[in-house]
């Protein structure tokens, strides 16, 4: 049978018996249209016939197109089910899509202010109470580096003024120390004195809202969009103060572990994706550091 013939057939039984959308019936046969376009290329006639390394080579194609790996995972998932489908009619007697997996696509970074921005996102001198708290807040997760989740854990009473530290509880309830820099502690100071207008009883989030409880997600980030827009030049979330509090101490100091252990990042190759950290510097860093990589010096 033709592979159109096969392809209409099973996106019949798609529509009526297992009642799909029309968006995703579109998205099939878009990927169907790839793949049999490359097994006519191939001269194949038959989905038999189709072996994995054959996969391999309709993938590679694609992906040498600049289809990223989202879209091709997407399309191997089309495959693997139109296979079933000619397994359950007797169309076919193995599934050659199985077991093979997509090119990963490349993290996306957040975009970060620079220095000068975020000096100018931080500068900003207010009067104003929820502005107050949402200036320790910025000041906070740039200071320290702080997820979102972790930033709403803390209480009033956590910060060691003493030893200027904070006792942060990050993915899988690990509990890390991290350094809160002064602009951030002075903002935090200011903040503290006002809070008590809005707390009420009990209440230990040093971050709360008009109604006097801890903060939620939601209200933090749409409280960063405010202060984006009123005070920055693009959007502005929590984790892109995160981000920048990374790469300007990594650019600062070159001290990929430090970043790694502030983050509270369980892999330093995370660290490494997050800070967008360029290969040349490793390859310096390899260079000046391990013994075998030194140059040679010269006959004394």
């Amino acid at each position: 049978m033709a592979l159109n013939s096969l392809i209409d057939d099973f996106l019949k039984y798609c529509e009526t018996e297992r009642q799909l959308s029309e968006n995703t019936l579109l998205n099939y046969l878009q990927d169907f249209k790839n793949f049999i376009g490359f097994l006519n290329r191939q001269r194949l006639s038959d989905f038999k016939v189709v072996t994995p390394q054959i996969i391999k080579q309709w993938i590679a194609q694609n992906h040498s197109r600049g289809l990223s790996g989202r879209s091709i995972a997407r399309m191997m998932s089309s495959v693997r089910t139109l296979y079933k489908f000619l397994i359950k009619e007797n169309l076919a007697d193995h599934n050659p899509a199985i077991g093979i997996r997509p090119p990963k696509s490349p993290k996306k970074l957040p975009k970060a202010p620079d220095v000068n921005q975020t000096s100018h996102l931080l500068n900003i001198k207010t009067e104003d109470l929820l502005e107050i708290r949402d200036l320790a807040l910025l000041e906070l997760v740039y200071s320290s580096g702080l997820r979102l989740s972790e930033l709403l854990a803390v209480n009033s009473q956590d910060l060691d003024i003493h030893t200027s530290s904070l006792p942060v509880i990050g993915k899988g309830k690990k509990t890390r120390l991290v350094p809160v820099g002064s602009k951030a502690r002075e903002a935090i100071a200011r903040w503290l004195v006002l809070r008590a207008q809005f707390a009420i009883p009990d209440e230990d989030a040093l971050f709360i809202s008009q109604k006097g409880a801890r903060l939620t997600p939601r209200q933090v980030q749409q409280r960063f969009e405010r202060w984006g827009q009123k005070y920055g030049t693009q959007h502005l979330h929590p984790h892109m103060l995160r981000h920048a509090f990374a790469s300007h101490l990594l650019e600062s100091s070159h001290n990929l572990r430090a970043v790694q252990e502030l983050l509270g990042h369980s892999s330093i190759s995370t660290t490494q994706v997050y800070t967008h950290l360029d290969f040349q510097h490793l390859a310096n860093v390899y260079d000046q550091a391990h013994p075998r990589a030194k140059k040679k010096e010269g006959p004394r």
